[in-house]
């Protein structure tokens, strides 16, 4: 029963990891750009979410209805400000840019936070915070379980959208080649602009379900950032329920290994792994092969 909970546990944060991820892979896909302010983009999500329910005493899962906007409209200006002369670049200098450009851009956000929220910790806790459904004896926490259908459903949505709508086959042709894209009539700078926008509404809801199951300060989007850079890295480019898949391989494996050796070793047997991965199958878990 202890290691079923276990298990249990990390599919519902591993799927969070993977919501977490599911941004970041898609920039990287279509831009060809590492955005390493990515976590900050979840931490605006989650702030948004504290306001909310703070200020208007709104749940925190009705107020994806406003985070997931509010944040799109945050990733449009921030790749019409910032990244969208990158993109311009040929691929190596797209990621040297990108890298620059997003650490000044996430000490501009952690400093922007500190200013809005101060530096304390913030949590959400709706009346429902610790009510949860038994299930053969496995404790299943209702905000996570929430949090876990959630991720499903960005993902199937996620899915839909890439393949059946305009929009998404154009995000598809233009990760594919965009030179060719281009000359079959698609506007690539539109479809950059949807894409990063799509990317940090993703991160905004991550945001959300991050603040509810954990908490939100200004320092969290770097620890987010590279749970999601791991999950990308495992689940290689090109499968959008492979980065839930590693998202979940991760979170059940830190939480076995955090029961079985300690909570110390919860991370580091995370990173073993993505190193393993990393030399054994770059392109990763459910990437193509080259």
């Amino acid at each position: 029963e202890i290691i079923a909970q276990n298990i249990v546990s990390g599919i519902m944060v591993g799927a969070l990891y993977g919501l977490a991820a599911l941004g970041l892979s898609l920039v990287f896909g279509v831009l060809k750009i590492l955005n390493v302010a990515h976590g900050e983009l979840i931490m605006l999500g989650g702030y948004t979410t504290f306001w909310l329910f703070n200020l208007y005493g709104l749940d925190p899962f009705v107020s994806l209805l406003v985070v997931l906007p509010t944040i799109f409209v945050v990733g449009w200006l921030l790749h019409q400000g910032l990244f969208s002369r990158v993109v311009q670049l040929d691929e190596e200098n797209r990621i040297k840019n990108s890298l620059l450009i997003g650490f000044g851009l996430t000490l501009v956000l952690q400093n922007l936070a500190i200013q809005l929220w101060t530096a304390d910790e913030r949590s959400v806790t709706p009346a429902y915070s610790t009510a949860a459904l038994e299930l053969w004896g496995v404790r299943l926490p209702v905000i996570r379980l929430a949090g876990l259908i959630i991720a499903f459903l960005a993902v199937v949505g996620l899915e839909l959208f890439l393949n059946r709508s305009y929009w998404g086959k154009a995000v598809r042709a233009t990760a594919e080649d965009w030179q060719t894209a281009a000359l079959t009539g698609i506007n690539i700078k539109t479809t950059y602009l949807l894409t990063f926008g799509l990317g940090a509404s993703l991160a905004g809801i991550a945001g959300t379900l991050v603040t509810v199951s954990f908490s939100v300060s200004p320092f969290i989007g770097l620890q987010w950032t590279l749970k999601a850079l791991i999950v990308v890295v495992l689940a290689g480019l090109g499968s959008i329920g492979g980065v839930l898949a590693a998202g979940i391989l991760l979170g059940v494996t830190e939480s076995l290994s955090a029961y079985y050796w300690g909570g110390e070793y919860r991370e580091l047997v995370g990173l073993i792994i993505f190193l393993i991965v990393l030399s054994v199958r770059p392109q990763g878990l459910f990437g193509a092969s080259e």
